[in-house]
């Protein structure tokens, strides 16, 4: 059972200590953030980001409104700058917890996989995990505070290259496309080709089609 190291405090806010830390303010404190809550397969991925106080990569926005060659280019360049961790929840666990709480775990492992211990966390979302530490939640972070923008990029790139490698296991389902979203391309994969293991059966669409569907 995984136990708090301290009390964990959680605000929603956009607040002034999120734009302090934005701007190169303490490099204690860590940006956190996830990839992959949406997909039908895979893990779901974290990151944790302390950023240095100088020396920030330049162009760090949310993972999402870069291209995938912009992302490429930044996750080697957060990874020789700032101190990272990274944490998954399998499927398996994504099944037995619910995708919530799968995505908390995977918080909590990529913050404890942090080479030293930040004094706090800002998390983007409204969901505050339970780090051990002091944790401020900033609704749109990955926006808006440097450090969870770059967990963003972190926390996609990895997930897009385990599916990458997935795909190459499990090929016909356009893992490499679409990183196990739900895309027309994946959804008639799975009526044609069945159900994997790395499938989540606790999501609807799975879930629907498991009984007609042969597991592979």
């Amino acid at each position: 059972m995984e136990t708090a190291r301290a009390p964990t405090t959680a605000v929603a806010t956009n607040g002034a200590m999120a734009e302090h830390v934005g701007a190169g303010g303490n490099a204690a404190v860590c940006g956190v953030d996830e990839a992959g809550r949406g997909p039908w397969a895979g893990p779901v991925v974290a990151a944790a980001v302390l950023l240095p106080v100088q020396d920030e990569p330049a162009g760090l926005a949310d993972s999402k409104t870069l291209s995938a060659r912009q992302r490429d280019r930044l996750y080697p360049q957060i990874l020789a700058t700032a101190r990272v961790g990274v944490g998954c929840a399998s499927v398996a666990e994504i099944d037995r917890l619910n995708i919530l709480q799968a995505t908390m775990l995977a918080m909590r492992r990529a913050v404890r996989a942090l080479p030293a211990v930040p004094a706090r966390a800002l998390v983007d979302g409204n969901r505050a995990p339970a780090l051990g530490l002091p944790v401020d939640c900033v609704v749109g972070g990955d926006a808006k505070v440097p450090a969870i923008s770059a967990a963003s990029i972190v926390a996609k790139v990895t997930r897009d290259r385990l599916m990458q490698a997935l795909a190459r296991r499990h090929p016909g389902y356009g893992w490499e496309r679409n990183a196990g979203y739900g895309t027309r391309e994946h959804q008639q994969a799975l009526a044609a080709l069945g159900v994997t293991a790395h499938h989540r059966r606790s999501f609807a669409p799975v879930r629907k089609l498991l009984e007609s569907a042969v597991t592979i």
